[in-house]
């Protein structure tokens, strides 16, 4: 197959790409429009670029929204509360039922690597065994990572270094953990040496649910940052939320962040989902409850956006598409300058791959698996712009998925 007409981000010009089965063979400049054959694809001036990365997403837990009951008061906490009581409803097949149908969503808008958090609070960890399971029935449509998550803490669950360690060992990927739900400091503190060390041991990567509160006082993040320093485990380990960086005063960030920087961690933030939770006990004036995502940028640190939820206890919305939370995020975050649209499909795609350590298994150069998206607009700008799609997924030198635009007649 070969693709024409395409553009690329951070070139001039036309490219033609060919791709030799479920691999990148060439990638050559065009000196004019080409008509393609009737087996390739023609880009049109549009982009072309790697597919879309979802980071952050909770698949167990998705479409269980008013069931058994709403989160009434928008709260994370209510939240859980509400998570708890479906998770004593669910069953094997109703786990890996959502979880396929959510996925269908993501692949539809572009999506083929994607990040899941699973909770593993649960004695028999039915919700991991199903996800294990949709992991390798999906392989055709998507690459899935699985977080041990331990929704209701490590340290202030019963037996729940037990089940983190049984998680991984029944082959989970990546090491959770929610350090600011631990019913004290000292527990959050001992669960992320706890958490890093499972991880060092066993070869996983981390991510964890870190201070995803409005209070100034949680700061778990430094005690993160520092472990991975002092481990040398940066480039595989993200922070998620990280929403009380939000709350702190510039004095403390500024030392936080010398740190963070010499870590090397990733950060994850879930702009529509954290807007949505936080500063609910804010009267007025009324904290946005995000994490400062355009001084992480702006600091050279590596900073992605996520869904998160989608029709779940915690987010009752969504659809799978990641270019709604760039929009979103980018409003949010004060990340409307020109300068931060040119470049803003970073915040869903390398930044993300990046963040899920995706290496050579990610990225338009030769050589590397030929998975790609062409998009409907030439550039980053016009993308975010005209609130634009991925209009083509190849996977594997195939086409996965196929969208013709909406079109307008007037009268």
């Amino acid at each position: 197959m070969i693709i024409h007409n395409a553009r690329l981000r951070g070139r001039d010009g036309l490219y033609r790409i060919t791709l030799n089965g479920a691999e990148i063979a060439a990638i050559d400049i065009q000196t004019a429009s080409a008509t393609p054959a009737a087996d390739d694809l023609d880009a049109a001036g549009n982009l072309v670029v790697p597919p879309f990365v979802e980071p952050h997403i909770h698949l167990d837990a998705t479409l269980t929204a008013g069931e058994p009951a709403w989160n009434m008061s928008g709260t994370l906490f209510e939240g859980i509360e509400r998570w708890a009581e479906r998770k004593a409803l669910v069953t094997h097949e109703d786990t890996k039922t959502r979880a396929k149908k959510t996925i269908d969503m993501l692949v539809d808008h572009g999506i083929q690597h994607v990040r899941t958090h699973v909770d593993v609070t649960d004695p028999t960890l039915a919700a991991l065994k199903a996800m294990l399971e949709v992991r390798e029935e999906t392989r055709h449509l998507i690459d899935l990572q699985i977080v041990a998550f331990p929704q209701e803490g490590i340290e202030s669950y019963a037996n729940g270094r037990a089940l983190m360690e049984q998680a991984i060992e029944l082959g989970a990927d990546v090491v959770g953990g929610i350090p600011h739900f631990e019913n004290t400091r000292d527990q959050g503190v001992s669960s992320i040496k706890f958490l890093m060390e499972l991880a060092e041991r066993s070869g996983c990567l981390v991510d964890v649910h870190c201070d995803e509160t409005d209070d100034p006082q949680s700061r778990f993040l430094e005690v993160l940052a520092e472990e991975a320093r002092v481990r040398g485990m940066g480039a595989r380990v993200t922070a998620s939320h990280t929403t009380a960086m939000g709350s702190y005063d510039n004095a403390y960030c500024s030392k936080l962040f010398r740190l963070l920087k010499m870590s090397g961690i990733s950060f994850v933030s879930c702009p529509t989902e954290s807007i949505h939770l936080q500063g609910r006990f804010d009267t007025y004036p009324k904290r946005r409850g995000l994490t400062r995502v355009a001084e992480i940028d702006r600091a050279g640190m590596n900073v992605c956006f996520g869904q998160d939820s989608i029709v779940d206890p915690w987010y009752p919305l969504g659809n799978g598409n990641i270019l709604r939370i760039l929009e979103a995020g980018l409003h949010i975050c004060h990340m409307l300058g020109y300068d931060d649209l040119k470049r803003s499909l970073d915040l869903i795609t390398d930044n993300s791959a990046r963040a899920l350590n995706l290496g050579e298994r990610y990225g338009l150069e030769i050589g590397r698996p030929a998975n790609l998206l062409i998009l409907s607009a030439p550039d980053d700008y016009e993308m975010v712009r005209s609130q634009g799609h991925a209009l083509v997924s190849v996977r594997h030198g195939k086409v996965l998925m196929r969208r013709t635009p909406a079109s307008i007649e007037r009268s």
